[in-house]
């Protein structure tokens, strides 16, 4: 086999690989014990491409979904449900699965289809100076549509983080690299996104957000904004709209979403039991 074959193999290979060792060496961390619980409100990868830096609550299944509208380039799209899957399968640990979307086109030269199934882990980890850390790692497939996600499969490793900064007020980031082993021109594409984020009472807030996409082309920037709110402890509703900041870039965008969370499914705590 050439090593161009072996080459998405190997991606995979080293993303597992990097998240069995943070997991196995984080097992007896004394930090671990700040892992949200049941009792704990919902907390979502949505709606800004920042994810969650935390992780879903041991035994609790977390579905998350949305629908967009997008405007490129003189195309009118729409998509969903851009749904996605976490499970607490351990504490401080979730398994992710992110479940094909389709892309509608409405008009314009953009293309229609489904885009590729991701599965990944993800790991809360113990950091000090009052910091929230994850490390997640999976992998696209290519079951979806080549023009909407590319060919071949698609590894990734990603780092969100966030920090309270003020009273109401934090900050958060995410940092994500993903190979594209047959697509040489997108292979490696770094995406740095920092967002701020404001509370407004104890169940909703809003954010402002930039978002870099960086590989061997022109680089990508948007800057996103919205809001969420939480009207019970395992319920959000959310929205998000957004404007491209060059010409490789969307021109802007709109979504709304929501979220919902069941606990107790491997016989753990329920809602706010202890």
């Amino acid at each position: 086999m050439s090593d161009r074959s072996d080459s998405p193999l190997r991606s995979l290979l080293c993303c597992t690989l990097l998240l069995s060792a943070l997991a196995g060496g984080m097992r007896t961390a004394h930090g671990a014990d700040g892992c949200p619980t049941a009792g704990d409100e919902i907390a979502t990868d949505r709606p800004d491409v920042t994810n969650s830096s935390l992780v879903v609550p041991l035994g609790s299944l977390q579905a998350e979904n949305g629908v967009d509208w997008t405007v490129r380039h003189g195309s009118n799209a729409a998509d969903g449900t851009n749904t996605r899957l976490r499970i607490g399968v351990a504490h401080c640990t979730e398994f992710l699965i992110d479940v094909p979307n389709y892309f509608a086109t409405l008009n314009g030269p953009q293309p229609s289809g489904f885009s590729n199934v991701v599965v990944s882990f993800k790991r809360q980890l113990p950091v000090p100076f009052g910091f929230d850390l994850s490390a997640t790692a999976g992998a696209g497939f290519p079951s979806g549509s080549s023009k909407i996600s590319g060919h071949g499969y698609q590894p990734y490793i990603q780092f969100p983080w966030s920090r309270s900064i003020a009273e109401g007020w934090g900050v958060e980031g995410m940092f994500t690299l993903v190979w594209f082993p047959s697509e040489s021109l997108r292979s490696p594409t770094l995406e740095p996104t920092l967002s701020l984020e404001r509370e407004f009472g104890s169940s909703a807030d809003m954010f402002v957000e930039y978002v870099g996409d960086y590989d061997h082309q022109r680089p990508a920037q948007l800057l996103d904004g919205g809001g969420a709110w939480r009207f019970t402890n395992t319920q959000q509703l959310d929205f998000h709209l957004g404007v491209g900041l060059n010409r490789s870039s969307v021109d802007h965008y709109f979504g709304i979403g929501y979220s919902f969370r069941l606990d107790g499914l491997f016989g753990g705590p329920v809602g706010n039991s202890p």
